[in-house]
Protein backbone atom coordinates (compact mmCIF):
# COMPACT_ATOMS: atom_id res chain seq x y z
CA UNK A 1 0.00 0.00 0.00
CA UNK A 2 3.01 2.25 0.89
CA UNK A 3 5.09 1.39 -2.20
CA UNK A 4 2.71 0.94 -4.90
CA UNK A 5 4.69 -1.38 -6.22
CA UNK A 6 7.37 -4.19 -5.10
CA UNK A 7 9.28 -6.90 -6.30
CA UNK A 8 9.18 -10.91 -5.45
CA UNK A 9 12.94 -10.04 -3.89
CA UNK A 10 12.39 -6.94 -2.39
CA UNK A 11 9.73 -8.86 -0.34
CA UNK A 12 11.63 -11.53 -0.08
CA UNK A 13 14.29 -9.56 1.95
CA UNK A 14 12.08 -7.92 4.05
CA UNK A 15 10.60 -11.08 5.77
CA UNK A 16 13.45 -13.52 5.22
CA UNK A 17 11.89 -15.73 3.57
CA UNK A 18 12.50 -17.26 -0.32
CA UNK A 19 10.96 -15.63 -3.10
CA UNK A 20 8.64 -18.98 -3.57
CA UNK A 21 6.85 -18.15 -0.23
CA UNK A 22 6.24 -15.05 -1.61
CA UNK A 23 4.68 -16.55 -4.06
CA UNK A 24 2.54 -18.54 -2.26
CA UNK A 25 2.00 -15.92 0.18
CA UNK A 26 0.24 -13.74 -3.03
CA UNK A 27 -2.04 -17.00 -4.10
CA UNK A 28 -2.71 -17.31 -0.58
CA UNK A 29 -3.85 -13.51 -0.37
CA UNK A 30 -5.56 -13.66 -3.22
CA UNK A 31 -7.98 -16.37 -2.70
CA UNK A 32 -8.55 -14.49 1.15
CA UNK A 33 -10.14 -11.76 -1.35
CA UNK A 34 -7.44 -9.16 -1.10
CA UNK A 35 -6.91 -7.62 -5.07
CA UNK A 36 -3.30 -8.40 -5.09
CA UNK A 37 -1.87 -9.21 -8.59
CA UNK A 38 1.64 -9.67 -10.19
CA UNK A 39 3.00 -7.76 -13.50
CA UNK A 40 5.89 -9.36 -15.48
CA UNK A 41 8.42 -7.43 -17.52
CA UNK A 42 10.88 -4.96 -16.46
CA UNK A 43 8.64 -2.38 -14.94
CA UNK A 44 7.01 -5.12 -13.60
CA UNK A 45 5.91 -6.31 -9.76
CA UNK A 46 3.57 -7.38 -7.31
CA UNK A 47 0.76 -4.85 -6.93
CA UNK A 48 -2.80 -4.01 -5.03
CA UNK A 49 -5.55 -2.09 -7.52
CA UNK A 50 -4.98 1.20 -6.68
CA UNK A 51 -8.46 1.79 -4.91
CA UNK A 52 -7.57 -0.68 -2.71
CA UNK A 53 -7.92 0.15 1.05
CA UNK A 54 -8.22 -2.15 3.95
CA UNK A 55 -11.34 -2.09 5.74
CA UNK A 56 -10.89 1.04 8.02
CA UNK A 57 -14.47 1.76 8.93
CA UNK A 58 -13.90 0.88 12.62
CA UNK A 59 -11.93 4.19 13.23
CA UNK A 60 -13.28 7.59 12.18
CA UNK A 61 -10.99 10.06 11.20
CA UNK A 62 -10.67 11.68 14.47
CA UNK A 63 -9.44 8.62 15.71
CA UNK A 64 -7.16 7.77 12.80
CA UNK A 65 -5.87 11.18 13.51
CA UNK A 66 -5.26 10.48 17.75
CA UNK A 67 -3.44 7.26 16.88
CA UNK A 68 -0.88 9.05 14.94
CA UNK A 69 -0.41 11.79 17.08
CA UNK A 70 0.12 9.12 19.83
CA UNK A 71 2.46 7.51 17.70
CA UNK A 72 4.63 10.76 17.62
CA UNK A 73 4.62 10.96 21.41
CA UNK A 74 5.80 7.62 21.54
CA UNK A 75 8.66 8.21 19.39
CA UNK A 76 10.02 9.52 22.60
CA UNK A 77 10.67 6.84 24.55
CA UNK A 78 11.22 3.69 21.11
CA UNK A 79 11.99 5.46 17.90
CA UNK A 80 12.82 2.70 15.76
CA UNK A 81 9.73 0.88 16.54
CA UNK A 82 7.07 4.20 16.86
CA UNK A 83 8.60 4.91 13.77
CA UNK A 84 7.92 1.41 11.81
CA UNK A 85 4.18 1.59 13.12
CA UNK A 86 3.55 5.31 12.55
CA UNK A 87 4.85 3.95 8.95
CA UNK A 88 2.39 1.43 8.56
CA UNK A 89 -0.42 3.04 9.91
CA UNK A 90 -0.04 6.34 7.73
CA UNK A 91 -0.29 4.02 4.73
CA UNK A 92 -2.87 1.98 6.19
CA UNK A 93 -4.87 5.04 6.72
CA UNK A 94 -3.64 6.70 3.57
CA UNK A 95 -2.54 10.20 5.13
CA UNK A 96 0.21 11.99 6.34
CA UNK A 97 -0.30 12.93 10.44
CA UNK A 98 0.13 16.24 11.66
CA UNK A 99 3.56 16.56 13.45
CA UNK A 100 2.01 18.61 15.92
CA UNK A 101 3.43 16.76 18.80
CA UNK A 102 6.79 16.80 20.34
CA UNK A 103 7.86 14.95 23.74
CA UNK A 104 11.50 14.99 24.78
CA UNK A 105 12.72 12.63 27.61
CA UNK A 106 16.69 14.03 27.03
CA UNK A 107 17.00 14.67 30.84
CA UNK A 108 16.04 10.78 31.42
CA UNK A 109 19.37 8.82 31.05
CA UNK A 110 18.59 5.22 29.28
CA UNK A 111 22.15 4.46 28.99
CA UNK A 112 21.61 1.42 30.76
CA UNK A 113 18.41 -1.29 29.67
CA UNK A 114 16.22 -1.31 32.65
CA UNK A 115 13.75 0.44 30.60
CA UNK A 116 13.50 -1.73 27.56
CA UNK A 117 14.09 -4.83 29.96
CA UNK A 118 11.30 -4.19 31.58
CA UNK A 119 9.22 -3.75 28.75
CA UNK A 120 9.87 -7.04 27.35
CA UNK A 121 9.58 -8.65 30.88
CA UNK A 122 5.69 -6.84 30.50
CA UNK A 123 4.74 -7.68 27.16
CA UNK A 124 6.45 -11.39 27.89
CA UNK A 125 4.93 -11.94 31.43
CA UNK A 126 7.95 -12.79 32.80
CA UNK A 127 9.15 -11.96 36.68
CA UNK A 128 11.73 -9.31 36.83
CA UNK A 129 14.11 -9.66 40.16
CA UNK A 130 16.30 -6.95 41.10
CA UNK A 131 17.63 -5.04 44.31
CA UNK A 132 16.37 -1.91 44.81
CA UNK A 133 17.17 0.93 47.05
CA UNK A 134 14.23 3.06 48.98
CA UNK A 135 14.03 5.97 49.98
CA UNK A 136 16.60 5.83 52.91
CA UNK A 137 19.15 3.81 50.75
CA UNK A 138 18.15 0.37 51.93
CA UNK A 139 18.58 -2.17 49.76
CA UNK A 140 16.31 -5.49 49.50
CA UNK A 141 15.87 -7.85 47.17
CA UNK A 142 13.02 -8.08 45.19
CA UNK A 143 10.83 -10.21 43.27
CA UNK A 144 7.91 -8.00 40.96
CA UNK A 145 5.46 -9.24 38.49
CA UNK A 146 5.92 -5.95 35.91
CA UNK A 147 2.82 -4.80 34.56
CA UNK A 148 3.20 -1.58 33.69
CA UNK A 149 6.22 1.42 32.93
CA UNK A 150 4.65 4.39 34.67
CA UNK A 151 5.61 7.98 34.00
CA UNK A 152 4.76 10.44 37.23
CA UNK A 153 5.84 13.24 39.32
CA UNK A 154 8.67 13.50 37.26
CA UNK A 155 10.24 10.24 37.53
CA UNK A 156 9.68 6.64 36.17
CA UNK A 157 9.01 4.09 37.86
CA UNK A 158 7.73 0.20 36.91
CA UNK A 159 4.50 -1.00 38.25
CA UNK A 160 3.82 -4.55 39.51
CA UNK A 161 2.94 -7.05 41.83
CA UNK A 162 5.85 -7.64 44.37
CA UNK A 163 6.10 -11.93 45.53
CA UNK A 164 8.12 -10.75 48.30
CA UNK A 165 5.70 -8.26 50.10
CA UNK A 166 2.55 -9.59 48.26
CA UNK A 167 1.04 -6.17 47.62
CA UNK A 168 1.17 -4.05 44.42
CA UNK A 169 4.42 -2.06 44.68
CA UNK A 170 6.10 0.70 42.67
CA UNK A 171 9.70 1.07 41.50
CA UNK A 172 11.72 4.47 40.83
CA UNK A 173 13.58 3.02 37.80
CA UNK A 174 16.38 4.96 38.76
CA UNK A 175 16.53 3.16 42.10
CA UNK A 176 16.27 -0.55 40.54
CA UNK A 177 20.09 -2.54 40.51
CA UNK A 178 21.24 -5.64 39.63
CA UNK A 179 18.06 -6.29 37.15
CA UNK A 180 17.23 -9.57 36.23
CA UNK A 181 14.65 -10.66 33.74
CA UNK A 182 13.55 -14.37 35.07
CA UNK A 183 12.64 -17.24 32.20
CA UNK A 184 9.50 -17.88 35.05
CA UNK A 185 6.42 -16.78 33.44
CA UNK A 186 3.06 -15.74 35.34
CA UNK A 187 -0.70 -15.45 35.08
CA UNK A 188 -2.13 -12.06 35.10
CA UNK A 189 -3.67 -11.29 38.13
CA UNK A 190 -7.95 -10.82 38.06
CA UNK A 191 -7.71 -7.50 39.93
CA UNK A 192 -5.15 -5.53 37.80
CA UNK A 193 -7.79 -3.91 36.30
CA UNK A 194 -9.08 -2.46 39.25
CA UNK A 195 -5.63 -1.04 41.06
CA UNK A 196 -6.00 2.28 42.11
CA UNK A 197 -3.53 4.01 40.45
CA UNK A 198 -2.67 7.03 43.41
CA UNK A 199 -2.72 5.02 46.17
CA UNK A 200 -1.53 1.55 46.77
CA UNK A 201 1.31 -0.38 48.28
CA UNK A 202 4.91 2.01 48.90
CA UNK A 203 3.73 4.68 46.94
CA UNK A 204 1.34 7.27 48.22
CA UNK A 205 1.28 10.69 47.25
CA UNK A 206 1.17 13.52 50.14
CA UNK A 207 -0.78 16.71 48.58
CA UNK A 208 0.10 19.88 50.24
CA UNK A 209 -0.51 23.72 48.99
CA UNK A 210 2.00 26.35 49.91
CA UNK A 211 2.11 30.15 49.85
CA UNK A 212 5.12 31.24 48.27
CA UNK A 213 6.45 34.98 48.50
CA UNK A 214 9.18 35.04 45.00
CA UNK A 215 11.25 38.07 44.71
CA UNK A 216 10.60 40.25 41.51
CA UNK A 217 14.37 39.36 39.87
CA UNK A 218 12.78 35.19 39.70
CA UNK A 219 9.32 36.16 38.57
CA UNK A 220 10.53 34.24 35.19
CA UNK A 221 10.90 31.42 37.40
CA UNK A 222 7.06 32.12 38.83
CA UNK A 223 6.29 32.25 35.51
CA UNK A 224 7.71 29.30 34.26
CA UNK A 225 6.92 27.20 36.96
CA UNK A 226 2.76 28.02 37.51
CA UNK A 227 0.04 29.59 35.33
CA UNK A 228 -1.07 32.86 36.35
CA UNK A 229 -4.22 32.19 38.16
CA UNK A 230 -1.51 30.96 40.60
CA UNK A 231 0.14 34.01 41.23
CA UNK A 232 -0.89 37.20 42.70
CA UNK A 233 1.56 40.67 41.99
CA UNK A 234 2.20 42.65 45.13
CA UNK A 235 2.30 46.05 44.76
CA UNK A 236 6.12 45.95 46.14
CA UNK A 237 6.45 43.76 43.02
CA UNK A 238 6.84 40.65 45.07
CA UNK A 239 4.87 37.88 43.78
CA UNK A 240 2.76 35.07 45.99
CA UNK A 241 2.33 32.25 44.35
CA UNK A 242 0.19 29.31 45.77
CA UNK A 243 -0.22 26.09 44.39
CA UNK A 244 -0.48 22.43 45.00
CA UNK A 245 2.38 19.58 44.73
CA UNK A 246 3.09 16.32 46.01
CA UNK A 247 5.27 16.80 48.65
CA UNK A 248 8.28 15.42 48.06
CA UNK A 249 12.00 15.82 47.90
CA UNK A 250 11.58 17.54 44.17
CA UNK A 251 9.70 20.11 46.29
CA UNK A 252 12.72 21.16 48.42
CA UNK A 253 15.09 21.30 45.95
CA UNK A 254 13.09 23.03 43.94
CA UNK A 255 12.41 25.81 46.92
CA UNK A 256 15.70 26.07 47.81
CA UNK A 257 16.92 26.68 43.95
CA UNK A 258 15.80 29.96 44.29
CA UNK A 259 17.65 30.68 47.12
CA UNK A 260 16.99 33.98 49.01
CA UNK A 261 14.71 35.35 46.29
CA UNK A 262 11.82 33.17 47.75
CA UNK A 263 10.07 32.21 51.08
CA UNK A 264 7.71 29.75 52.30
CA UNK A 265 4.63 31.59 53.87
CA UNK A 266 2.49 28.62 54.89
CA UNK A 267 2.60 25.77 55.73
CA UNK A 268 4.41 26.10 58.86
CA UNK A 269 5.56 22.94 58.63
CA UNK A 270 7.29 23.49 55.26
CA UNK A 271 8.95 26.46 56.60
CA UNK A 272 10.56 24.70 59.24
CA UNK A 273 12.15 21.89 56.66
CA UNK A 274 13.55 24.86 54.47
CA UNK A 275 15.00 26.28 57.67
CA UNK A 276 16.69 23.33 58.58
CA UNK A 277 17.82 21.77 55.21
CA UNK A 278 19.35 26.16 54.22
CA UNK A 279 20.83 25.78 58.14
CA UNK A 280 22.58 22.39 57.46
CA UNK A 281 23.42 24.31 53.94
CA UNK A 282 25.46 27.05 56.18
CA UNK A 283 27.29 24.72 58.58
CA UNK A 284 28.73 22.50 55.64
CA UNK A 285 30.56 25.79 54.78
CA UNK A 286 31.71 27.43 58.52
Amino acid sequence: MHKRRVSAKELAEQFGVSTRTIYRDIDTLSLAGIPIYTEQGRNGGISLLPDFVLNKSILNEQEQNEILAALYGLQAVKPDEAGQALSKLSALFNKTAVNWLEVDFSDWSFSDSSFEDFKGAILQKRIAEFDYFNRYGEKTFRRVEPIQLWFKSRSWYIKGYCLTKQDMRLYKLSRVKNLNISDEHFTERSFLDIIDDTNHGNYQEQYITMKLRIAPEMAYRAYDEFSEDMIEKQPDGNLIATVTWTEDNWVYGFILSLGECIEVLEPPHVREIIKTKAQNIFRKYM
